[in-house]
């Protein structure tokens, strides 16, 4: 891989807004941070780039929360579903495109959040979560490891299973965290991890732990309600931003007069 200086620098912009927003909130990093580094690079490169600050980032959000083992307890059967997804995810990216991936993966935040209005009935999710931390930690992972976004499927899991907001952010850091290492592993043994990937991030790591640092202390002056406003609305962003980036790379073009 090779990137020049202009590339570094817009990179470490994305990594302090993208690190910056995770912290206020409690989630966001690969789902901002990818999508515009593949604008500037390729999918591929901006999953790999993002591995180790995304471990880091994972690690400050959930010991924000306090009660870590307590929280890893809670959630690590959650967290070993998402692994598991996102080895078969990461395999499937390594050998094939992952853009229709991408496209499936708006399509569903839409869904959701269009549920409330049409009526879409998500009990089951409460009523059976057995079946559901199955069907949603493995649907995460696999989805993390083709696009590198799983958040909004366990953002729709955490909150139709009534989690609590430190629960929220818990569930999804430890998920990420165990489906990222496992996806370093893999891109390792492939040869798609080298020595030039793993120094860049290591430097991106400056501008991810003082943009960190800021967005949590934001964090906890945000209330639970306005918390889940601003979930929702944030997974609205990113479900158009998924779109347009795959018309974006499929070479779809909106023709203004």
């Amino acid at each position: 891989m090779d990137l020049n200086s202009e590339i570094l620098i817009v990179a470490a912009f994305i990594f302090f807004f993208a690190a910056f927003i995770h912290g206020s909130i409690g989630f966001g990093f690969p789902m901002i941070a990818t999508p515009l580094l593949a604008l500037v690079t390729d999918i591929h490169t901006a999953i790999i780039l993002t591995l180790i600050p995304t471990l880091l980032v994972n690690l400050a959000s959930i010991a924000s929360e306090g009660n870590i083992l307590y929280a890893l307890r809670r959630h690590l059967s959650l967290a070993l579903l998402a692994m598991t997804g996102s080895a078969i995810g990461t395999l499937i990216l390594i050998f094939t495109n992952s853009h229709i991936f991408e496209a499936l993966l708006g399509l569903v935040i839409i869904a959701y959040l269009l549920s409330e209005r049409i009526k879409i009935n998500l009990s089951w999710i409460y009523m059976y979560p057995h079946l559901s931390k199955v069907v949603f930690g493995i649907s995460a992972g696999i989805l993390g490891g083709l696009t590198n976004v799983m958040a909004p499927i366990l953002v729709i899991y955490s909150l139709e299973s009534k989690y609590t907001k430190s629960e929220i952010i818990q569930a999804s850091n430890f998920s990420f965290m165990f489906g990222k290492t496992v996806q370093l592993v893999l891109f390792s043994v492939h040869g798609k991890y080298n020595l030039s990937e793993f120094l860049i991030s290591l430097v991106m790591l400056v501008a991810v732990s003082l943009a960190l640092y800021l967005g949590i202390n934001i964090k906890k002056k945000i209330n639970a309600n306005i918390y889940k406003r601003v979930l929702r609305a944030f997974l609205s962003v990113l479900a158009m931003t998924l779109i347009i980036k795959v018309a974006y790379n499929s070479g779809i073009t909106i023709v203004s007069n």
